[in-house]
């Protein structure tokens, strides 16, 4: 005869399914605050895709990312790396990892380290936060400013806590933003992003 009754497993089943709708709705504000733009994570010494370019002479066009980094557009290659260097920051659960993506005072980038911030608090991270370019277009370009028109989508993400998996979070649709970068200490950062 067992001490101890038999546990209903109802609440065990409620307590995943609540746990399962906590982290799809915590996904949801993510990629409806997801942003895309540009920054840093590398050293001011080194130089790479997010490092300052020449602005390009070309007219504002629609570009579709390329397969190859190094084939692509300024625009996509820097966008590519900020989202890179964000996932990064995500599967850490570390959100000073992302304040150098963002310009001093961005409310994207408070936004962005709020909820890396809660996730973390919950001991959660977010592995493999994958995002896909579909259209860049230039709207406005200076020497220190870029105004993008970015569509993208997260392809994919899976929630881990204390390094095991809790299973893939949901896939978004296409979005599409206006995001404004500055040209800071060599590297590009985004200020704003509105929807567009």
């Amino acid at each position: 005869m067992p001490l101890h009754p038999p546990q209903d497993p109802a609440p065990r089943r409620r307590a995943r399914a609540g746990l399962r709708g906590a982290l799809l709705g915590a996904l949801a504000a993510l990629v409806t605050a997801a942003v895309i733009g540009a920054g840093v994570l590398l050293g001011g010494a080194q130089r790479g895709p997010m490092a300052a370019a020449p602005p390009a002479t070309r007219a504002p066009a629609a570009v579709l990312g390329a397969a190859g980094a190094d084939a692509a557009p300024p625009e996509v290659a820097v966008l590519r790396a900020w989202d890179a260097a964000r996932a990064d920051a995500w599967a850490r659960g570390d959100p000073a990892l992302l304040r150098p993506l963002y310009t001093p005072g961005s409310a994207a980038g408070r936004r962005d380290r709020a909820m890396l911030r809660a996730w973390a608090d919950r001991g959660l991270v977010v592995r493999d936060l994958a995002t896909r370019l579909l259209a860049v277009r230039t709207l406005q370009r200076s020497a220190d400013r870029w105004t993008l028109q970015v569509t993208d989508r997260v392809t994919g993400a899976a929630a881990a806590r204390d390094g095991t998996a809790l299973g893939p979070l949901p896939r978004d649709g296409p979005t599409t933003r206006t995001v404004h970068l500055r040209l800071l200490d060599g590297r590009w950062r985004v200020s704003a992003v509105r929807p567009a």
